[in-house]
């Protein structure tokens, strides 16, 4: 290891990376915040068709990076509805509404990064549980500020998830 370097050399083989599921997802752990040294987190998603990935929400303290490795996203950003297909790459900047799932007809395989990194994969884990049925959303909403993960009203989206149904 460099002596200068923040934190050791990270490598997550995809056999041993752990993984949280749900009836319409799994999220593979990549790397949290306490082994980057706090530069950034990171994992993959994969939505089945019909996913709904996440509510409109905002950041404070974190960027959040959507890379398409496979199939297609629908995502709001702000007012704006779009859909990134394979290879698009979409960062959303702190204080930025934004919300997504698979594009209507599709799957998609999605890897996140935020920087800077901060605790998430206890974030990831409860979301699994509660999508799973396991625990209340009212644990989500209480755990805004812990995990920097700010839920708000948009009519646009709820208008995409009508059109669902």
């Amino acid at each position: 290891m460099n002596e200068n370097a923040p934190f050791a050399p990270l490598l997550t083989r995809a056999a041993a990376a752990e993984t949280t599921a749900d009836p319409s997802s799994v999220m593979t752990l990549l790397a949290d915040s306490d082994t980057t040294g706090g530069l950034l987190t990171s994992y993959r998603s994969t939505f089945a068709e019909g996913a709904v990935g996440a509510p409109a929400h905002f950041h404070t303290k974190a960027s959040e990076m959507f890379f398409v490795l496979d199939g297609s996203l629908q995502v709001l950003v702000g007012e704006e509805l779009s859909v990134l297909e394979k290879g698009d790459f979409l960062l959303v900047p702190p204080h930025t509404p934004h919300a997504f799932a698979a594009a209507p007809g599709a799957e998609a395989d999605v890897l996140f990064v935020f920087t800077p990194g901060m605790a998430r994969f206890d974030y990831l884990r409860l979301l699994g549980r509660v999508m799973r049925g396991e625990a209340g959303f009212d644990e989500i909403k209480a755990s805004s500020e812990q995990y920097d993960n700010h839920y708000v009203d948009s009519p646009v989206w709820q208008r995409v998830l009508a059109e669902r149904g």
